[in-house]
């Protein structure tokens, strides 16, 4: 009972942190939700790290224990995730993103697997300068780590300037769908780790990522499609939000059963959803659908990041494990750009178009909450403190540093307007 209590706890106080921290935000500082959660966050953390070492409180102690049995990150990979895909694939521009559906593609699974090996050497090399010997296939674990983009801040952010519409859908939608690609390698690089050769031979993790993508698609479709109907057909908004919440959490753990991609699943389900007429979002709306998805959205978000934030200052960093994060994130800014300049020069344009597509997808590459869910997941090793460090080192930099940047970034690269 008391363990019940102690999840009940963590989480009302994190709602209540949640709530404060955003007000505080929007009244008096006006960052970007998800920076100002994760750096409210970073900001608590600290004062209860100082709190425990002055008053010998435990709260960061209490905080840890809590967190490990409540096994967030398997509630965040199966539950949480699948609804905040959801929540972001209802405010997608559909045309535009049929438009540039090959560019996506291209992005969503070759620029992934792209700047996971770039990474992953890279990393490797870098441990080996610093004498810790991590071996090559964990550094392939990492690299699928950080490969994935975050739909949710991104597509937030992106609200802020104006761009021309095919780099906006290409942007949202590689997000939505790269998170599907990033978990098959991660979980085949884990497999890897394993001394399971047998996967990476043969082509075998293409044929495993298309199997599992396609296949995910074909069950987020369906699933889709038969939700339509029924909503299409439904008056009572309460009935319509039922069905919504069905879809996401049913179509995502089909998915998963048959070993199908439940991220891309479920982002093929909320683009059906968001095809409807009378469903999709439109300037000047509020449809109780899509005013509840945006309410759910902006609430799991929130209190991800500020999860975040308290396990980052509950980890016990070596000096030396800072060094690793010194030379990690500008590691992971140059995969990123490898990985998305190759795909993107073979999208139609100017040069000079080219190159500023290129410099506007390599920023607006945020990683986020997939990220810290799969590394969170890390079965204990030897390496698994200096993975984890790295991890959120380039998490952090990524969502305050690129994404307090990205703005003025986009407007200054790009031309961008900044938004009305």
């Amino acid at each position: 009972m008391s363990g019940s209590l102690a999840a009940a706890d963590l989480v009302a106080i994190v709602l209540v942190l949640a709530a404060l921290i955003g007000c505080i935000n929007y009244l008096w500082i006006g960052l970007p939700p998800a920076v100002a959660a994760l750096g409210g966050s970073l900001a608590l953390s600290l004062l209860i790290v100082a709190s425990d070492r002055l008053f010998h409180l435990h709260v960061m102690h209490w905080f840890r224990d809590t967190l490990d049995a409540a096994n967030l990150p398997r509630v965040f990979l199966d539950v949480i995730l699948a609804l905040l895909l959801f929540a972001a694939s209802l405010h997608v521009n559909l045309a535009e993103l049929r438009h540039r559906s090959w560019a996506i593609l291209a992005l969503a699974t070759g620029s992934v697997m792209l700047s996971t090996i770039i990474f992953a050497f890279g990393i490797w090399l870098v441990f080996g300068l610093f004498g810790a010997n991590v071996p090559l296939s964990w550094c392939f674990v990492l690299g699928a780590i950080l490969a994935p983009t975050d739909a949710v801040v991104v597509e937030a952010l992106l609200r802020k300037v104006s761009l021309p519409p095919t780099l906006r859908a290409a942007i949202v939608g590689e997000s939505l769908f790269n998170d599907g690609a990033s978990v098959v390698l991660f979980l085949l690089a884990l497999r890897m780790t394993h001394g399971e050769p047998v996967t990476i031979g043969h082509g075998q993790i293409m044929l495993e990522l298309a199997r599992e993508i396609i296949g995910g698609a074909a069950v987020g479709f369906v699933a889709g499609w038969l939700a339509t109907q029924l909503i299409g057909r439904i008056k009572d908004d309460g009935l319509q939000l039922m069905v919504s919440l069905a879809l996401a959490m049913g179509c995502y753990r089909l998915a998963s059963v048959l070993h199908l991609s439940g991220p891309i699943a479920v982002v093929t389900a909320g683009l059906c959803v968001a095809s409807l007429s009378r469903v999709a979002s439109q300037p000047g709306t509020r449809l109780p659908l899509v005013g509840f998805w945006a309410l759910l959205d902006q609430i799991l978000n929130t209190m991800l990041f500020l999860l975040m934030g308290f396990q980052i200052l509950g980890l016990t960093m070596q000096p030396l494990q800072l060094l690793y994060a010194v030379f990690a994130i500008p590691l992971a800014v140059a995969a990123r750009w490898i990985s998305v300049a190759i795909p993107w020069s073979l999208t139609p344009g100017g040069l000079r178009d080219k190159a500023r597509g290129t410099a506007v997808l390599t920023w607006a590459g945020l990683r986020g909450g997939i990220s810290v869910a799969l590394a969170l997941t890390l079965p204990p090793t030897l390496w698994r403190a200096d993975l984890l460090v790295v991890a959120y080192a380039v998490v952090v930099f990524t969502i305050i540093v690129q994404g307090l940047t990205m703005p003025p970034f986009l407007r200054a690269v790009y031309g961008a307007r900044k938004a009305e």
